[in-house]
């Protein structure tokens, strides 16, 4: 059985420590503690809290069949006379989209704009962590 440590577990779900301290107060995730009386969250009731929290932001989703949103920043935006580059960062994670001139456009992208990278792919690379902190 996997667990994780208050720390790592904010981590994966991309808050602080203290704010996945007060949801375990609040018992809107289980929590136990290990052999040195560190609290610990187990990595099913993990993996399940953070699916419902996805399942709240989804709320945008309806008519689309596209899951993969992450709501961020435009950090840069880079135009052409065809094409612009545009870069959201999404919490820890950056996205780069390419996408017409145009569309960049119709949009007003700018920095400073907050922006939802919709994701979708067929081909999704997943890497298993086999260490913690590495693959």
């Amino acid at each position: 059985m996997t667990t994780f440590r208050i720390g790592e577990a904010a981590e994966l779900l991309g808050v602080s420590a203290d704010t996945l301290r007060r949801w375990v107060d609040a018992g809107k995730v289980a929590a136990g503690r290990d052999e040195h009386g560190h609290r610990v969250i187990d990595g099913v009731d993990l993996a399940a809290f953070a699916r419902s929290q996805a399942a709240e932001a989804d709320a945008g989703a309806e008519g689309s069949s596209a899951r993969n949103r992450l709501r961020g920043i435009v950090t840069a935006v880079v135009k052409d006379t065809v094409m612009a580059q545009v870069d959201i960062q999404a919490g820890p994670f950056r996205v780069v989209s390419l996408m017409s001139r145009e569309a960049a456009d119709e949009l007003d992208l700018q920095v400073g704009s907050v922006a939802i990278a919709v994701i979708k792919s067929t081909t999704v690379v997943v890497e298993r962590v086999l260490e913690r902190g590495h693959r």
